[in-house]
C-alpha cells in the first residue's frame, strides 16, 4: 500500500493545491495545502515521521488532490474543505466559539437592534462581535433602557396607534413610540445615539447631552434638562456595565501558541495599547509544525469562528503563507487587515506576553485535566472495565403522579459535562408512573436511534450510570439486550442526603465511592447534572401545560396569549393580577375575561 501511495504521489504536478487524505472507508481524515503538491505530499511517504504524523499515515489507503489557480486559491479551498468534512486529524475550533454582532440598520424609517450571527454586506452596519448572545441581549436591553428605545415585538409605523402601549411605558422604561402623538424625528436621533455606544463613543454622547441640558436649563426648560439629566446618567452606567464592548473594537490582536501535555491558542485583544479581552483554545497536539499550526488556527479564529478583524494580528512566528492569509481575511472584512511578526519593541512584548498567557494556561489546565485523568483511571480499576471510560452517560427518570414524566441523558466526556450531547425523552403511553418501564423506554430508544444510524445519537458510551439501584440497572441492561449491545452499566446509590454513595452492578454487587474523594464528587457530580436536567425538562413541559389553560379564555388567541406571558412571566402571575393591571397589556373585555376565568376557576375549589 505505501508502494502504491509513493508512487501515486511522484506523479503529481508542481503546482500549488490542496490534497486530501482518505481512510480505507474513503472518509476524509486529514486536509492540507501546497505550494508543490507533489513535493508535499510524497513526504508523508517518505522517512520517520512524529508520532501524531505517523498515526494519520498509517490510516491512509488513499489520497486525492485540486490543483489549485494561485497560493491563495489554495487556501480557501482548503478552508472550505475543513469546514465541510472536519477532519480527524485537522485542528479544529470549537463550535461554540462564535460570537454574535449587534446589527442596526439606519437607512430604515424605524431602526432597530437585533442579534446577527455574522457580518453582512447588506448595507446595515454591524458593532460586535461580543461574548455571546446573552451578553449581547444584555447590551441592546441596556441601551433601550438607558434611552428608552422600545424592546417589544411591535413593528413600526406599522403598528404606531394601533394598540395601548405595553407595560414598559407605564413602568417608564419605554418612551412609547407606539402612541399616535410620537416622534419619528426623536426615535432616530435615539438610535443615533445608540450606535454612538455601540461605537464605543459615550464620552462624546454624554458631552452632546450636556450642553444640549445646560442650553435647556438656561431657556427655563427645567423638565426637559431633567430629563436629558437622567439620560446621561442612564448612559455613564451603560458604559460601565459595557466593558465587553472594547474587546470588540481591538486595534491589535496578539497571538499566543504554546505545546505541552495539550496544545493552547491563546488571543489577546488590546486596544490603545491596553489589554481589553482574551480567548483560550484548548487542544490535543496538532500534527503540523508551529507555523502551519498558527496559520491555520488563525484562519479558522477569524474568517469561521470569531467572525470579527481587528487592524493588525501580531503572530509569534513567521508564516510560509502570510500574504495569501493577509488577503484573505483583508478581502473578507473588505478593509485591510495586517499580519506581522513582530521582532523588537512594544508588540514584540505584547506576542511574549500572549505566549505566556498560552504557556500558563497549559500548565493550569493540564493539571485539571490530569487529575480528571486518574480519576477516571480509578474508576476503571475498580469497576473493572475493558475500555478507559472517556465518554459516561447517565440516565434519570422524573415524574409528577401519574403524567408528565420524562427522562434525562447527562453526558460526560473526559470527565466534563458535554451540554451538546445531553438528550431529554417524553415517556409515552405507560399506564401509570412507574419507574421501571420508564427506565426501559429512554435507554431503549437512546441505544435503538444509535442502530438506526442517527448521528445525533452516536458514539456508544464507555460507561452507562442510571439513577437508582440494581434494578433500575438490570432494567437499563435488559433495554441494551435486546437491542443486541452491551455497555457496562452500573446503578447510582444515594444515601439519605441524597448523595450517591455507591455503585451497584446489576447483580447487586456494590462498589463503594466513598473513600475517593475525587471519583465521590465526580460521580455525584453526573447524578446532580443528570436529577437536575430531568426536572428542568419536567418543569418545561409543566410550564407549557400550564400555558396551555389561557388558550380556553374566549378572546385570548395567540398574539394576547403572548402579550400576556411577556408582560407577566407567567401563568401564576396572571392569575394574580387585578383586572385594572392586566387592562395595562390587553384591552378592557379580554381583561375582564382573563380575570373572570381565573376568579371563577378559584372560586370552584
Amino acid at each position: 500500500m505505501l508502494e502504491e501511495l509513493r508512487e501515486k504521489a511522484n506523479h503529481l504536478p508542481l503546482l500549488p493545491g490542496v490534497y486530501i487524505m482518505l481512510d480505507e472507508h474513503n472518509e476524509v481524515i486529514y486536509v492540507g495545502k501546497a505550494k508543490k503538491l507533489k513535493n508535499r505530499v510524497s513526504s508523508y511517504f517518505h522517512g520517520e515521521h512524529l508520532p501524531k504524523v505517523a498515526a494519520m499515515v498509517e490510516k491512509v489507503a488513499d489520497f486525492n488532490v485540486i490543483v489549485a489557480g494561485s497560493e491563495l486559491e489554495a487556501l480557501v479551498l482548503e478552508n472550505s474543505l475543513i469546514k465541510r468534512h472536519k477532519p480527524h486529524y485537522n485542528i479544529l475550533l470549537k463550535d461554540d466559539k462564535g460570537y454574535p454582532f449587534i446589527r442596526l440598520d439606519p437607512r430604515q424609517e424605524y431602526p432597530v437592534m437585533s442579534i446577527a450571527s455574522r457580518a453582512s454586506k447588506d448595507g446595515a452596519r454591524y458593532y460586535g462581535p461580543f461574548g455571546g448572545r446573552y451578553q449581547s441581549r444584555e447590551i441592546i436591553n441596556t441601551i433601550c433602557k438607558a434611552l428608552l428605545l422600545p424592546d417589544c415585538s411591535r413593528k413600526f409605523p406599522r403598528d404606531i396607534g394601533k394598540d395601548r402601549p405595553c407595560l414598559n411605558y407605564h413602568m417608564g422604561s419605554c418612551a412609547g413610540w407606539c402612541l399616535k402623538d410620537s416622534d419619528a424625528e426623536d426615535y432616530r436621533a435615539r438610535m443615533r445615539q445608540a450606535a454612538l455606544i455601540l461605537e464605543g463613543k459615550s464620552g462624546e454622547l454624554i458631552e452632546d447631552l450636556r450642553r444640549e441640558m445646560e442650553q435647556a436649563a438656561e431657556e427655563l426648560r427645567f423638565e426637559k434638562a431633567a430629563q436629558l439629566r437622567d439620560r446621561m446618567r442612564a448612559i455613564e452606567s451603560v458604559s460601565q456595565k459595557q466593558r465587553v464592548i472594547a474587546t470588540a473594537f481591538a486595534d491589535t490582536d496578539a497571538i499566543g501558541f504554546a505545546r505541552g501535555a495539550k496544545s493552547c491558542f491563546t488571543v489577546l485583544h488590546f486596544v490603545n495599547g491596553d489589554l481589553a479581552g482574551k480567548d483560550v483554545e484548548m487542544m490535543e497536539e496538532p500534527l503540523e509544525e508551529d507555523e502551519e499550526a498558527v496559520s491555520d488556527l488563525v484562519r479558522q479564529y477569524y474568517t469561521v469562528h470569531r467572525g470579527g478583524w481587528p487592524k493588525s494580528i501580531l503572530l509569534p512566528c513567521e508564516i510560509e503563507d502570510r500574504e495569501e492569509l493577509e488577503t484573505l481575511l483583508s478581502e473578507t472584512v473588505g478593509r485591510r487587515v495586517y499580519l506581522e511578526c513582530p521582532k523588537r519593541g512594544e508588540r514584540l512584548r505584547l506576542i511574549e506576553s500572549a505566549a505566556l498567557n498560552a504557556r500558563e494556561e497549559i500548565q493550569r489546565r493540564t493539571t485539571q485535566a490530569q487529575r480528571r485523568s486518574k480519576t477516571l483511571e480509578w474508576l476503571q480499576k475498580a469497576l473493572e472495565l475493558e475500555n478507559f471510560p472517556a465518554r459516561i452517560e447517565a440516565f434519570d427518570i422524573s415524574n409528577l403522579g401519574d403524567t408528565g414524566i420524562v427522562a434525562a441523558m447527562s453526558v460526560h466526556v473526559d470527565g466534563k459535562p458535554l451540554k451538546r450531547d445531553y438528550r431529554k425523552f417524553r415517556i409515552r403511553d405507560l399506564d401509570g408512573a412507574d419507574d421501571y418501564a420508564s427506565m426501559y423506554q429512554a435507554v431503549y430508544r437512546r441505544f435503538k436511534r444509535y442502530l438506526d444510524g442517527d448521528e445525533h445519537f452516536a458514539p456508544l458510551p464507555d460507561l452507562l450510570l442510571i439513577d437508582g439501584g440494581e434494578t433500575h440497572a438490570a432494567t437499563a441492561v435488559r433495554a441494551l439486550q435486546d437491542l443486541g449491545l452491551s455497555v457496562p452499566t452500573f446503578g447510582m446509590v444515594k444515601d439519605d442526603r441524597h448523595r450517591t454513595r455507591a455503585l451497584i452492578t446489576p447483580e447487586g454487587r456494590e462498589i463503594g465511592i466513598q473513600g475517593n474523594q475525587a471519583v465521590f464528587a465526580l460521580v455525584g457530580n453526573i447524578q446532580e447534572e443528570t436529577h437536575n436536567t430531568a426536572i428542568g425538562y419536567q418543569r418545561e413541559l409543566r410550564l407549557e401545560s400550564y400555558a396551555s389553560a389561557l388558550d380556553k379564555i374566549d378572546g385570548v388567541g395567540p398574539r394576547r396569549k403572548g402579550d400576556l406571558l411577556k408582560a407577566f412571566k407567567s401563568v401564576k402571575a396572571i392569575r394574580e393580577a387585578t383586572e385594572s393591571q392586566l387592562q395595562l397589556v390587553v384591552p378592557k373585555n379580554t381583561a375582564k375575561a382573563v380575570y373572570e376565568y381565573f376568579h371563577n376557576e378559584e372560586m370552584k375549589k
